[in-house]
């Protein structure tokens, strides 16, 4: 009966701490964001998918997961802040001071996805946190989406 009444406080500690943080998005889901992105992408094509990747809320947010599409030049196809889309954010740094999309597209020149921690403002929380980002090249272009995590 101990033994028990141990694994039912266990289990509710779990389910505590899996719903404790329900405004966060997980690394797993951001990257099946990624893949859904891609998907959607080949089906309705360019023009129709990032007006989609870019509408919030929309079908591709998710709490504090989005979906970001950069051109290969660094310029801005898809995002949620309507203020950088179509501007080219190569030289954007960080609060470290990292060039977050310069790392990010110089990786994707030489494979086919990948993961990239940074610094950056979370649209939930209104701060800026530790964020790990799951990217793919496909047409040329790099989707991504990523997990933020609390300090």
């Amino acid at each position: 009966m101990k033994a028990l009444a141990g694994l039912v406080a266990a289990l509710a500690l779990l389910a505590l701490d899996a719903t404790a943080d329900a405004t966060r998005g997980t690394e797993a889901e951001a990257q099946a964001m990624v893949r859904k992105a891609i998907q959607h992408y080949d089906k309705v094509g360019k023009d129709k998918a990032m007006a989609d990747f870019s509408r919030s809320p929309g079908p591709f947010v998710d709490r504090d997961l989005y979906v970001v599409v950069d051109a290969m030049d660094g310029l801005v196809l898809a995002h949620i802040n309507p203020k950088i889309l179509g501007r080219n954010m190569i030289d954007l740094r960080d609060a470290d001071g990292r060039y977050q999309i310069r790392e990010r597209l110089d990786a994707a020149r030489s494979g086919a996805s990948g993961w990239q921690d940074f610094k950056f403002f979370n649209p939930v929380t209104k701060k800026i946190e530790p964020k790990r980002t799951y990217w793919e090249k496909h047409d040329n272009l790099v989707f991504a989406c990523g997990a933020y995590k609390a300090e």
